[in-house]
């Protein structure tokens, strides 16, 4: 079986678990095959923790969550040095970052400290304690979750630090058949239990795909569209006067590279060896919406990240 086609059943052994939120499914295997990290923003029990522990489940890989709250500490997430008395010396005990997959849970209620600790890690892919620096495991990503409704005692991500992530995904509630599909799922499994996870795929492999992804043929109108694409949310005065108006800061060149590999991993995913205008569209939003800092005269007007790049997108030409 091809590389394409483990994705491909990885891909449908998920949506059978997660219910009713594809994007959620596409975007985790994208963040995966992108080498990246994912934010996500959804009221509680839409199935985010579901969504990256069924991931692991299908990896050979381990799984860790971590529950933020405004007491945790830096050392908490990266780990610390333990003093050792039958030694007399101290001994790094590592923390929960050294784990495959990681769930940073409610991400926006620690404190920043705690925020730097954990996206410091995910930039540099190290840990550094006292003189030492330790790296983590090659296979390493992170889906951070917000929750939108409560804002009182959370410390929101800076601009610059929310940059880190390479997609930011907003997902809502499931349709009622969905819902309905949800709660058959939920009774069979509290009678039989989950199942086994019949697709599991080694690290090698998921190495192996990101090198398709990776490679997947990117003609030069599409690059030139992609590059129009993010270089107009820096000078959007150019296509629409209005927008000028509404962008204080556009995506910066992590952008660029980010809408670059989520449209190769979802051409990748396809099945196709080609990246199309619709590849760099169909990931735009996630991209770049964590990427635009808005004025406040947009904000007092109610227009978001999204309805930027919703215009965008409709006077962006492709090359020819």
């Amino acid at each position: 079986m091809s590389l394409q086609s483990s994705f491909g059943e990885l891909r449908t052994r998920l949506a059978q678990r997660i219910i009713g939120q594809e994007k959620l499914v596409d975007r985790l295997l994208i963040t995966l095959l992108a080498d990246g990290h994912l934010l996500v923003e959804g009221a509680p029990g839409l199935a985010k923790t579901t969504a990256i522990k069924a991931l692991s489940d299908h990896l050979s890989g381990d799984f860790h969550r971590i529950q933020f709250t405004p007491d945790l500490l830096p050392s908490d997430v990266t780990g610390s040095e333990i003093y050792r008395a039958e030694t007399g010396l101290f001994e790094f005990q590592r923390g929960p970052i050294f784990h495959n997959l990681v769930l940073a849970d409610e991400i926006n209620r620690a404190p920043a400290k705690v925020q730097s600790a954990l996206l410091e890690a995910m930039g540099e892919r190290q840990v550094s304690v006292g003189m030492r620096t330790f790296p983590l495991d090659p296979l390493f990503m992170v889906m951070a979750t917000q929750n939108p409704i409560e804002q009182e005692g959370t410390y929101p991500l800076p601009e610059a630090q929310l940059d880190r992530f390479l997609m930011h995904v907003v997902i809502d509630y499931p349709s009622a058949q969905a819902e309905q599909a949800i709660l058959h799922l939920a009774r069979n499994d509290y009678r039989q239990g989950p199942p086994a996870a019949d697709v599991r795929l080694t690290a090698d492999q998921v190495f192996d795909a990101r090198a398709e992804a990776a490679d997947i043929y990117m003609a030069e109108p599409v690059e030139q569209y992609l590059l129009a694409l993010v270089l107009a949310t820096r000078d959007p005065g150019t296509l629409d006067p209005e927008l000028a108006r509404w962008v204080a800061f556009g995506a910066s060149p992590r952008g660029t590279i980010a809408l670059d590999r989520c449209a190769r991993a979802i051409a990748w995913l396809e099945g196709r060896d080609y990246v199309t205008p619709d590849d760099a569209r169909a990931v735009a939003f996630d991209v770049l919406r964590h990427r635009i800092l808005l004025t406040f005269e947009a904000e007092a007007e109610g227009v978001t990240a999204d309805t930027v790049i919703q215009r965008l997108i409709d006077r962006v030409p492709v090359s020819a």
